[in-house]
């Protein structure tokens, strides 16, 4: 082997273990509650999904436009898998990601205010490349909580993607705000402005596993059965 091919291949292996080092502490900011890729996704457990959609927004062509992404189904049905795969797919292409469900989001913004870092935490929650916000309205937003998720999600239109999963019908979001009709309003109406839309529709995900059939014991010839 030449030397210039040498230094060639550990030129190529530093790189690569540069990338790699860059993708599990992107890996671990994101802070997924699993480990979930479109590869283990079960699409045909959803057959109304658009899947198109799904291998569209795999690409990360939604991020470079900062358009938001509603994902939204009856519990169960893989909204968090879907969301935390398509993060996952954004950290392979190098975007920085953020996963928290609703209350985790408030309560970390609240705990930021009794803290004195509110500013800090804030300017971090609205830069980052891609926050995804799982189980959207799964609780009502009351005062203070609902002031801060407006003004964050203000923050990030048009700058930076916002994810939401909820389980709530799009015509339901407006009870999410339910102190500030308004206020949820001017929320909704920024994420929902010029974003991907994915609905799923099918059986839950958990739905409990029959029991096995346990068999009868045959009753002996001649023996007595027991009377109730």
């Amino acid at each position: 082997m030449a030397y210039t091919e040498f230094l060639a291949l550990l030129l190529q292996d530093e790189i690569a273990r540069r990338d790699q080092k860059r993708f599990d502490t992107l890996l671990r900011q994101a802070q997924f509650r699993n480990h979930k890729t479109l590869e283990d996704f079960a699409f045909d457990r959803l057959p109304g999904l658009n899947r198109s959609l799904v291998h569209d927004l795999a690409t990360g062509r939604y991020l470079r436009e900062k358009a938001p992404v509603l994902i939204v189904g009856p519990c169960g049905t893989g909204k968090s898998h879907l969301a935390q795969a398509l993060g996952h797919c954004a950290i392979r292409q190098g975007v920085d990601v953020r996963f928290l469900s609703q209350s985790a989001l408030a309560g970390a913004l609240h705990a930021a205010r009794a803290t004195g870092t509110y500013d800090r935490v804030f300017r971090q929650l609205a830069k980052v490349s891609l926050l995804i916000i799982d189980d959207f309205g799964l609780k009502p937003l009351r005062p203070p909580y609902d002031e801060d998720i407006h003004d964050l999600i203000g923050a990030r239109y048009e700058q930076a993607t916002t994810m939401v999963t909820s389980n709530l019908d799009f015509s339901e979001w407006g009870d999410v705000f339910p102190a500030n009709r308004m206020l949820g309003v001017a929320t909704i109406d920024r994420l929902r402005h010029g974003a991907y839309r994915l609905i799923l529709e099918g059986e839950s995900y958990r739905a409990p596993r029959p029991l096995p059939e346990v068999p009868k014991k045959p009753v002996a010839k001649g023996a007595k059965i027991a009377q109730s």
